[in-house]
């Protein structure tokens, strides 16, 4: 999953973007609120990580740009701004959550969790499509009842086709959102990753979608 971490805090963006790693996800750090807007409607993301007292331009401003510009990204909105009237601000803006600091990295985790799975239509932490399993939780990969063992590349791509298991995904796209930016992306291929998938639970868990991409096949 790729997420867009917006803060000013060198410390703080620096520590969210570890343990943003660490659950296998692919983030990004901006740290003014002109290059947020910039990245934001430029580029696809899962989610969008928002501190709202950005220099450049303030994050309500980005979020409401973003908004305007038909940017439907979910949005976790963090802010120092802890008052009632602030809270309702930003969710009228187009936020889909609102986190006040100082806050436990822990719950940032979890909301978004929570707005990966509503994105794509979950309201479980556990994905299911056909036999194929997903508990986003412990990032454990089951298939008709058995774990799966994955690498962290492996499992960044099936959890990809979990959160959009109706889409074909083109190549380019899962590209973008399992590979960190400053990766040599050319050192494995995106189809080595599928080819060990299919051996791994099933030769046809990936369909190929020819001249288009691929698409979950998890019947």
């Amino acid at each position: 999953m790729k997420i867009l971490v917006v803060e000013d805090d060198v410390r703080l963006g620096q520590q969210i973007i570890e343990t943003l790693e660490s659950h296998d996800w692919v983030p990004e750090l901006s740290q003014d609120g002109v290059d947020a807007l910039y990245r934001a409607t430029s580029e696809e993301w899962d989610v969008i990580v928002l501190d709202l007292g950005l220099p450049k331009l303030d994050g309500l401003t980005v979020l409401k740009s973003m908004r305007d510009e038909n940017i439907n990204t979910p949005v976790v909105v963090l802010s120092a701004r802890d008052n009632l009237t602030q809270r309702v601000e930003g969710l009228n803006a187009g936020a889909d959550d609102y986190l006040t600091k100082p806050f436990e990295v822990v719950e940032l985790i979890a909301r978004i969790r929570a707005q990966l799975r509503r994105a794509s239509g979950n309201a479980s932490p556990i994905l299911q499509v056909g036999d194929l399993s997903l508990d986003t939780r412990s990032s454990k990969v089951m298939w008709q009842g058995t774990p799966v063992s994955l690498t962290a590349l492996e499992y960044k791509v099936i959890a990809y086709f979990m959160h959009n298991a109706d889409k074909v995904i083109s190549r380019t796209e899962l590209v973008e959102h399992i590979y960190k930016q400053d990766f040599d992306r050319d050192s494995n291929t995106i189809e080595v990753f599928i080819g060990r998938i299919r051996r791994k639970i099933a030769p046809n868990i990936i369909k190929t979608v020819r001249g288009l991409g691929y698409q979950l096949h998890a019947e």
